[in-house]
């Protein structure tokens, strides 16, 4: 966990590390651990929104091509979720079959109820909420959402969290004051990926009032 810990916090210097190494290997690295991220339930706490910020930081020195990076990262983004709903949507039933203390039958009928009144606003959202990200996908494979409205949701969210962290890294990450202070900024992205749940829970506790 340590470990873990420490190569979120200090993205830079293993990515800088990384593209030493591996050269243009390097995009297929990258590639991986979005795909990764996204597309395997087990794999949750990979650092996406941190690295995708990373990514554009190099993009900026001009060590990566922008255009390159963003493209593949999309594509693992999009593939990453739709293995994950396919997982879902195929055995995810099993899962619900026997009891587990973290995960009940009753989560499977709130999850399709969720589903079938959020749609597809939750899958863009969960883009830019950490391990949320992960699961959401899965989740909407075993209350069957429809593919074809899953895969729209899917595309708009992949290519809008990509493109933001990776132009907001490009852009900012030259800042000297950004590169000085690098952990707190990372840190500071995980704090601002609980804001969309926060809001949606702060609409339905005034709209409940």
């Amino acid at each position: 966990m340590l470990e873990l810990l420490d190569f979120f916090l200090h993205l830079d210097k293993y990515l800088a590390v990384m593209i030493r190494d591996y050269g243009t290997l390097v995009y297929l690295i990258l590639f991986l651990i979005i795909f990764v991220e996204t597309g395997v339930i087990v794999m949750p706490f990979l650092p996406g929104d941190s690295l995708l910020f990373a990514v554009g930081m190099f993009a900026g020195t001009g060590q990566l091509d922008i255009f390159l990076v963003i493209g593949l990262l999309i594509i693992a983004a999009i593939l990453g979720d739709t293995v994950n709903y396919g997982i879902g949507r195929w055995i995810g039933k099993a899962v619900f079959e026997r009891e587990y203390k973290w995960l009940k039958r009753e989560y499977l009928e709130k999850t399709q109820a969720f589903y079938e009144k959020h749609g597809g606003r939750t899958i863009i959202l969960a883009r830019f909420i950490p391990i949320v990200r992960t699961f959401a996908p899965f989740v909407a494979g075993v209350g069957k959402m429809s593919y074809s409205k899953f895969l729209t949701y899917n595309v708009v969210g992949g290519v809008v969290w990509v493109v933001l962290f990776v132009f907001l890294g490009y852009f900012l990450g030259q800042i000297k004051l950004i590169k000085e202070n690098l952990t707190l900024v990372m840190l500071f992205i995980v704090g601002l990926s609980v804001v969309p749940p926060l809001i949606e829970m702060f609409w339905k506790k005034k709209k409940s009032e």
